[in-house]
């Protein structure tokens, strides 16, 4: 990895990075080779990374999201020196703190304490500096006396504590963050968000790994898109979100500007005055099973994309059955307009009685509530999900169907209203 100190505004540059791993079908076919006792190729290639490219500007928060196996684990390390890479080049320009894998560069035999000396040490400080940032440290971990156990008989959750606040009191002008932060308590993470928060205010720049996809919704500014070791895509969270999700169901990502030509625009056999629908929502899904008819409701019955806060409102959603369903999902979200999941709820979680899947039929399922979101631009989802030859399979699917102003003459804190009674006495 090559470290350079001179100030620009790509602090990350990657270029064309490849990982690639020899697999052996049993050790002695590795050591034959070795040893040199073996002319045949004896083992599997595999690429945990393959030609990824991209850069990381000072003062931004990145995501980087994937299923399992994407290589997102594996870039980190190598932009951090934990793994070198087989071709390709880093550039990192600026200290880098890293918060990896739980337990990655302690020392399982020394105390908390010792660690910390450790790690700093690794890092390029000078005792004398570490103790400068002791106390700041023991305070974030807030771990107590524990501290000056071995760590080997820390719990999870204090080896994050540790972990973290040690990566985020050595000034780094980087910060690297790899899922870690799902193991530490609600009120451990929660102040860690805000430190990420604090970091970001201060020019600091994030890279941040996690399948909490609400926080990469609403921490980071760009997000790249792993699959498979190779970078499928980079943008915005929202789109990036939708894309991954898309993969989650095996289905191949119908990318924003794919959706946005003329020949993929969505539309419905039925339209309705006073309600309008988003032609270049994202659509995907099997369509042995699809939407033909969409809308909202108001408290006096008529259709509209504007509802008032605290009336009843109904979302009305029928489909098709093209082919045999088994115990088929009809379901809806409300989402901000950065992509962030609010609320929604499916006909299983609400225990609506069975639908009829077979091929052929017809059905609407009506979705009555009061509305409860504060005054504001909402985005609504849609699917219909269920069971084919065994496997859970998404038939339709659309993103950003419609909108949704909610009208309000009395806003609270947050994005719902707990609709609380006050009384003085």
């Amino acid at each position: 990895m090559l470290m350079e100190g001179t100030a620009m505004e790509e602090i990350i540059q990657v270029h064309d990075l490849t990982k690639k791993y020899r697999l052996y079908a049993k050790p002695s076919d590795r050591l034959k080779e070795a040893l040199g006792f073996s002319k045949k190729k004896r083992y599997t290639e595999k690429y945990a990374l393959k030609d990824v490219s991209f850069e990381v500007r000072k003062g931004e928060c990145v995501g980087i999201i994937g299923v399992n196996g994407s290589g997102k684990s594996t870039l980190l390390k190598i932009i951090t020196g934990v793994l070198n890479q087989t071709s390709g080049e880093v550039k990192v320009n600026g200290r880098i703190s890293a918060l990896l894998e739980l337990g990655a560069g302690f020392n399982m035999e020394y105390t908390g304490l010792e660690n910390v000396f450790l790690n700093g040490a690794m890092l390029g400080f000078s005792d004398r500096e570490i103790e400068g940032r002791l106390e700041e440290i023991l305070s974030f971990a807030d771990i107590g006396d524990y501290v000056y156990q071995p760590v080997k008989t820390y719990s999870s959750g204090m080896f994050v504590r540790l972990a973290f606040a040690l990566a985020i009191n050595i000034d780094p002008e980087i910060l690297v963050v790899d899922e870690a932060l799902s193991v530490g308590d609600v009120f451990f993470q929660a102040k860690c968000y805000h430190k990420f928060e604090e970091f970001k205010e201060r020019g600091k720049t994030i890279l941040f790994v996690s399948h909490d996809l609400s926080s990469v919704s609403k921490y980071c500014d760009r997000v790249i898109l792993l699959h498979k070791g190779v970078k499928l895509d980079e943008g915005a969270p929202k789109e990036m979100v939708d894309e991954y999700k898309q993969l989650l169901v095996s289905q191949e990502p119908v990318r924003k500007d794919e959706s946005d030509t003329e020949g993929t625009v969505f539309t419905l056999k039925t339209v309705h005055d006073h309600f309008f629908l988003n032609p270049k929502a994202l659509e995907y899904g099997t369509k042995q099973a699809e939407f033909t008819d969409i809308i909202v409701l108001d408290e006096n019955g008529l259709a509209t994309n504007t509802i008032r806060k605290g009336s009843r409102f109904t979302i009305k959603l029928s489909v098709c059955f093209h082919e045999d369903v088994k115990e088929p999902i009809l379901a809806y979200t409300f989402k901000n307009i950065r992509g962030t999941e609010l609320t929604g709820t499916n006909t299983l979680f609400e225990s609506a009685p069975e639908i009829d899947g077979s091929a052929g039929r017809s059905c609407t399922v009506s979705f009555s509530q009061i509305m409860s979101l504060q005054g504001g631009e909402y985005l609504l989802s849609f699917g219909c999900t269920g069971y084919r030859d065994g496997e859970f399979t998404v038939f339709h699917r659309l993103y950003d169907a419609c909108n949704v102003t909610v009208v309000s003459d009395r806003n609270t804190v947050g994005f719902f209203d707990m609709n609380a009674e006050v009384k003085v006495e």
